[in-house]
This record gives C-alpha cells, sequence and structure tokens, in this order.
C-alpha cells in the first residue's frame, strides 16, 4: 500500500513540474487587467496614474519569458487596433512614464515575432 501510495505521489508531482511553466503564461485577459487603468491615459494623455503604471510594473514583471513577452506585445496590438481612441504617441511613452524599460516599443508597427 505505502509503495502504491509514493507511485502516486510522484506521478503528481512529476505532472506538477511538467505543467507548472504551462500555468503561468500570459494571456491576453492578463495583459487587458493590467493596462485597463492606462485606458484614460492612452486616450486622453496627461498624468499617468499609480493604478496605470502598477498595472505596467506587473505586466513586466509577470512577462519573464521571449513567449510571454511576445505574447504580451501581439495582446497590446490587438488591444490597440480594437480600441481606436489611443493616441500612438500615448502608448509609446506609457513603459518610460512608469520607469519600465520594456525591449520593443508599444506601437501597431511593432515585428512582435522579433520580441526577446
Amino acid at each position: 500500500m505505502t509503495r502504491m501510495i509514493m507511485k502516486v505521489l510522484c506521478v503528481v508531482v512529476a505532472f506538477m513540474v511538467v505543467s507548472a511553466p504551462y500555468t503561468m503564461a500570459i494571456t491576453c485577459d492578463d495583459v487587458v487587467k493590467k493596462l485597463t487603468p492606462c485606458a484614460n491615459y492612452l486616450k486622453k494623455g496627461g498624468a499617468v496614474s499609480a493604478a496605470c503604471c502598477k498595472g505596467v510594473k506587473g505586466l513586466h514583471a509577470a512577462a519573464k519569458s521571449t513567449p510571454d513577452r511576445k505574447t504580451a506585445c501581439v495582446c497590446m496590438k490587438e488591444a490597440y487596433k480594437s480600441n481606436p481612441g489611443i493616441k500612438p504617441e500615448n502608448a509609446l511613452v506609457l513603459p518610460k512614464k512608469c520607469a519600465v524599460n520594456i525591449p520593443y516599443k508599444i506601437s501597431l508597427k511593432t515585428d512582435c515575432s522579433k520580441v526577446k
């Protein structure tokens, strides 16, 4: 019986280790939720709210791998396209205003496949 329990535990732990990287991947929902507080700034400019910068910093912290950064890039471009009121110049400078350095520009022209 003890041997059977150990085998089951080993299988469960192995599954958790193998699946862990996939359960932590960024989704477009994550990107939208983190950047929603930035909507007013992105459309109207002015001061960037603390909630917006918190979201930008949270997104940056969550995008640890190249696939996550590529996903975030694609999701931002999709959100950009679906919100025609966003001003490109506001999106471009948002990371800097929140003291975040991302390895690509937030722009419709960004080739997300080249994001590292």
